[in-house]
């Protein structure tokens, strides 16, 4: 068996008149994150944990912000792409870790819906999916509610 382990990590600035998707979850909140497609940190960080597994560079480079065929779209769309490829490439995902840094808001009743997200773009069981949520306890800019940021971890395995 071959196995490979990716790390992503995404960070956007939160900012008024967009919606807050994370995990493909859209989540009541008086700001969303701002970015070329939804923003969602979480799938940000994913995609490119898986990428980075597979050898094959970053989101950026994946799917571009210069290409307007990206502007506003769901990064679900991104992670059913990802997703092809690691399935072209012979892997599977043995599991998933993430950690989403948000000051608010509080995410623990949305974590099933992102887990069930991902595991049916990714075609793996649930309990291989972990969602963990943690404050930074008002330090920095993330403590003071101007982003959110998402790490991602995966191991894949063939």
């Amino acid at each position: 068996m071959q196995y490979k382990i990716g790390i992503g990590y995404d960070i956007h600035r939160l900012t008024e008149g967009r919606k807050l998707i994370l995990g493909g979850v859209d989540i009541p909140h008086a700001k969303g994150l701002d970015g070329h497609s939804d923003a969602d940190v979480l799938l940000h960080a994913l995609c490119d944990a898986l990428l980075g597994a597979l050898g094959r560079g970053d989101i950026g480079e994946m799917f571009p912000n210069t290409d307007k065929k990206y502007k506003d779209i769901s990064s679900l769309v991104l992670l059913d792409e990802v997703s092809k490829v690691l399935h072209k490439d012979g892997f599977k995902v043995s599991n998933v870790d993430t950690v989403i840094q948000a000051e608010e808001p509080n995410l623990k009743q949305y974590k099933g819906r992102i887990r069930a997200n991902i595991a049916s773009y990714l075609k793996i069981d649930e309990r291989y999916i972990n969602i963990k949520a943690t404050t930074m306890e008002g330090l920095g800019p993330l403590g003071e509610k101007k982003g959110i940021a998402a790490f991602a971890s995966v191991i894949l395995v063939k």
